[in-house]
């Protein structure tokens, strides 16, 4: 069931607070037992930069309850988008698993993020690794048609445990090459490299191990990372940002930030309960 802006608009809505805006759910999809997206309406003074998050949640028990999500939708887009976890006992999942067209969620008016280009020096090709829903930033970033104007390739890499977890990635990646406005520029330039770790696939193992053996640069056609020309996202469980970020400073790799841009760049905040 989904649910058009105009009737979202036509729905009564109780009154937002200062912190946030109060959006009308158009849309919930669920792809397994532990995620789904939904889209929202859309405030028209919300304004973000594509990998940038905001705090997002549901009003529980008369108070905010929050969490930092990215925006899966790009900047000019009219709705918003969220790819979440569902976590039976998380304080926050185990509401927005309930999600239904036509309920209300907040979302925070001051968007903020470190996956955005500024952070980054300019490069010959972007790596996105991510695990999981950490997807999220980086279905706004391929979506962005700006970014294929710097670099030679846009590499997103998505590590699942299970085959049905990559089917949102494969969704957006679909989506982005057969946009009718830049959809030839994405055929051209994004790579797309969905793995899994526990069942069969074409592609399989962690994304670490993938660079250690260097199957990941032989099965894309890339040379290995090297911190000259190669620019690095990464949005994921804790443990691969860890074994990322120690492998890509041992490679010579920096990290970036908004007064000081270098070659890679990491998100933490992503929800997982």
């Amino acid at each position: 069931m989904t649910m058009t802006n105009a009737e979202a608009a036509a729905a009564p809505k109780k009154k937002a607070g200062g912190a946030f805006n109060r959006e009308t759910v158009l849309e919930v999809q669920h792809y397994t037992d532990r995620l789904f997206r939904f889209r929202t309406t859309r405030d028209s003074a919300f304004r973000f930069i594509n990998g940038q998050f905001a705090m997002m949640g549901l009003e529980v028990d008369g108070k905010p309850l929050l969490r930092a999500y990215s925006m899966a939708s790009a900047n000019y887009e009219d709705d918003l988008e969220f790819f979440s976890i569902k976590v039976p006992d998380g304080p926050l999942t185990s509401h927005l698993a309930h999600l239904k067209v036509g309920d209300q969620v907040l979302v925070g008016r001051k968007p903020t993020g470190t996956l955005v280009q500024s952070n980054l020096l300019p490069g010959k090709r972007l790596y996105m690794f991510s695990t999981g829903t950490g997807i999220a930033p980086f279905s706004s970033i391929i979506k962005d048609p700006e970014v294929y104007d710097l670099y030679d390739h846009l590499i997103l890499i998505h590590g699942c445990r299970e085959v049905a977890e990559l089917k949102y990635g494969l969704d957006i990646v679909e989506a982005a090459r057969n946009n009718e406005f830049f959809g030839e520029i994405v055929q051209e330039k994004l790579l797309h490299y969905p793995t899994v770790t526990r069942e069969p696939y074409h592609y399989q193992g962690r994304c670490t191990d993938l660079i250690e053996s260097g199957k990941l640069f032989a099965d894309l056609g890339q040379p290995a990372l090297n911190p000259d020309d190669d620019r690095v996202m990464i949005c994921g469980n804790p443990g691969l940002l860890r074994d990322l970020v120690q492998m890509l400073e041992a490679r010579g790799f920096r990290e970036g930030s908004g007064g000081d841009p270098a070659s890679y760049v990491i998100e933490k905040a992503f929800a997982e309960s």
